[in-house]
């Protein structure tokens, strides 16, 4: 008896550990999962949902998707899932995918030409996805063109950057670049005006920068900040005010004050824009 209770521990460790193996990403947490199928922009593999008496609307919502889009699905013990999500608040939903949709420097380019007001979100090797998916989030909310990270000492959109995002990540298109300064050239080729995040000599007030027009915005790493060869390449570095004991702000934070001053600007701009001239009778 005792040798068959092992050999079946051993069979369930054995299931696990190939559940926890199978290709793709986990998604989990019932709002970026939402978000993730809302969005339709992954492959989807598989699902693993609570079961149905505990639906409420969002879970109802989700299962309706993944049953909509013929995902098959299945429910885990409470342990196993926590195992799967290691330990993270999967709150019983997650969902197995690829790997997020980038898209091309050519398509951020292309959008910009289209846009006379284009934002363009420049990530200057953060590697926190904490910080990724909190300005992924703030740019989806700033109606921002795209968003460019460097594909070396950044972090990408990774699970915990869709979660950090509440799945915004999901509606943002994001680019991954091999050289940043360059990329930056080739976006005031098009008439981007590149702001750097960043303090010391030669910053001005963040809220004096005239943020009308093509913007690019560039955040700089935690720790050390815009990098010196994008700072020269920008036409305007910033800083953002700093009043208490504290001498910074974390990536996300600044990003997300310098995202809602353009969007001030542009606001405070389309409401006193003078009034068309009344045509003559």
């Amino acid at each position: 008896m005792k040798k068959r209770n092992k050999q079946f521990k051993d069979f369930n460790r054995d299931q696990k550990r190939s559940v926890i193996a199978e290709r793709g990403d986990w998604i989990y947490g019932r709002r970026p999962v939402l978000e993730v199928l809302r969005a339709g922009g992954r492959h989807l593999y598989d699902a693993v949902l609570p079961a149905p008496a505990a639906d409420t609307p969002e879970l109802a919502e989700i299962r309706a998707n993944v049953l909509k889009q013929g995902l098959s699905f299945r429910v885990m013990e409470r342990e196993e899932l926590d195992q799967l999500c290691d330990g993270g608040n999967h709150q019983g939903v997650a969902l197995r995918t690829g790997g997020f949709p980038y898209i091309s420097f050519e398509q951020i380019l292309h959008d910009v030409k289209e846009q006379r007001d284009a934002l363009v979100v420049l990530l200057d090797h953060i590697e926190d996805p904490q910080n990724i998916g909190s300005i992924l989030r703030t740019a989806n909310a700033a109606g921002a063109t795209g968003v460019i990270l460097p594909e070396d000492r950044s972090a990408g959109v990774t699970t915990a950057a869709v979660r950090a995002s509440a799945g915004a990540s999901e509606y943002m298109r994001v680019a991954k670049v091999v050289n940043l300064v360059r990329a930056i050239q080739s976006l005031q080729a098009e008439g981007v005006w590149i702001t750097a995040l960043d303090r010391g000599e030669g910053s001005q007030d963040y809220t004096t920068v005239d943020f009308t027009g093509r913007v690019g915005l560039v955040v700089g790493s935690e720790g050390k900040g815009v990098s010196r060869l994008v700072r020269e390449r920008s036409d305007f570095v910033a800083s953002i005010p700093m009043r208490g004991r504290v001498d910074s702000l974390n990536a996300g934070v600044a990003g997300a004050i310098a995202m809602y001053e353009i969007v001030r600007q542009r606001t405070k701009k389309t409401t006193t824009a003078k009034p068309a001239e009344p045509e003559p009778n």
